[in-house]
């Protein structure tokens, strides 16, 4: 049996095909800040489980490092990012901004108000403002 399909592209969608855009930065953003969010839980309650048990801080000079302040900065990114994504869904919720420029937009959107707040939150705790 033969098939009729001679178009050389790829028949799913993919990289080769497809323009980045927004709301799929958006997307690929949300599934990794999904991640960083159960890594950092787990390591959160690890640490404080070692806490608890030992009365010490485990990894307390790798905590308070330059190296710790940029961890702290790519959870902040991935949490803030993932509470941002659900105001868009409550957006989306509400049949607003459905259109592909204006999703775009609210993406480009979500991924700034995440990096500065982040940045801005991690540089306070961080004791350099």
């Amino acid at each position: 049996m033969s098939s009729e399909w001679n178009d050389p592209r790829p028949m799913a969608p993919h990289l080769q095909v497809w323009r980045w855009h927004g709301a799929m930065l958006s997307s690929i953003l949300h599934r990794a800040s999904a991640i960083i969010c159960y890594v950092a839980l787990f390591l959160v309650a690890a640490g404080l489980l070692v806490l608890a048990l030992t009365g010490k801080l485990p990894l307390a000079g790798l905590v308070f490092s330059p190296l710790g302040a940029i961890g702290l900065f790519v959870f902040l990114f991935a949490f803030l990012f993932m509470a941002v994504a659900q105001l868009r869904h409550a957006i989306w919720n509400r049949g607003s901004m459905l259109d592909p420029q204006k999703n775009n937009l609210l993406s480009y959107v979500m991924v700034g108000v995440s990096l500065i707040t982040s940045l801005i939150i991690t540089l306070l705790i961080s004791g350099v403002l």
